[in-house]
């Protein structure tokens, strides 16, 4: 198999941060250097940029280099992500057995609401793809996300989804940022996301938020079938074990339901 290109420089500096996060403390630019394999001279250049960015710290005093908060930042997000999803996983096989559809997971990536991880029916027509990104306004997975996540970063794409609604003269979907708000009001009432057509002709979707012990959403559980044998109703039994299983999820990651009653 033929290896991707990349960026060298990338992975030369990386060894920098890896030393780094292997030793036992700060170290000297010497030290540092010689333990990535680079000359001191290379390793500064290296390490200036990093600081810059926040990955490196470099200590006055001692002038010894350790990892900076960004790095923290880094880890504690990789940390926060890997956990909640590794738990969903296993989640995932009864959950699909129970509703009888296809059930999936979701996490919000650097373009949106990401699919990470299916559970397929066997009887299902494939839907879903590994890393499809879904839209906010036209998805049960985007409607959980857009309803929870700060509108710093759902704004932008929630702008776009607006315009194009507008463009198209839809009546299934909001138009208007009053009209957006109301339909995420509602998925925070009922806790759970439903979309019913709105993506796909004869799909019913829903999307359940699982939250972290800051009450942060990690990510969203979402089942969905053919209307033609997915109860769509908002107390159905697809809904409700969707929303019990995102519900205790949450609470073995120390989330209080209080904090998003209502």
């Amino acid at each position: 198999m033929k290896e991707r290109a990349g960026i060298q420089s990338v992975e030369v500096g990386f060894a920098l941060l890896d030393v780094l996060a292997k030793a036992e403390g700060p170290l000297m630019l010497r030290d540092l250097a010689a333990a990535a394999q680079m000359s001191a001279a290379k390793a500064h250049r290296y390490l200036v940029s990093f600081q810059r960015l926040g990955l490196v710290q470099q200590d006055g005093t001692s002038t010894r280099y350790d990892l900076g908060p960004a790095a923290l930042q880094l880890g504690l997000a990789s940390l926060s992500r890997l956990d909640p999803v590794k738990l969903a996983r296993e989640r995932m096989v009864p959950l699909m057995a129970q509703i009888g559809h296809t059930v999936a997971l979701a996490v919000w990536g650097n373009q949106g609401p990401t699919i990470i991880h299916w559970q397929e029916s066997p009887h299902a027509m494939t839907i879903l793809r590994l890393g499809d990104v879904m839209p906010l306004l036209t998805s049960a997975t985007g409607r959980c996300f857009a309803a929870y996540m700060p509108k710093d970063l759902t704004g932008p794409m929630l702008k776009t989804e607006i315009a194009n609604a507008q463009k198209m003269k839809r009546r299934d979907v909001p138009t208007t940022q009053a009209e957006a708000k109301a339909m995420f009001d509602e998925v925070r009432q009922r806790g759970v996301a439903r979309v019913v057509d709105a993506l796909l002709p004869g799909v019913v979707g829903f999307c359940a938020p699982v939250f972290d012990s800051d009450g942060h959403l990690v990510l969203g559980m979402v089942s969905l079938g053919p209307a033609s044998n997915f109860e769509a109703d908002w107390d159905g039994a697809p809904a409700q074990a969707l929303r019990q299983a995102a519900q205790a999820l949450s609470a073995e990651l120390g989330h209080h339901a209080e904090h998003h009653a209502g």
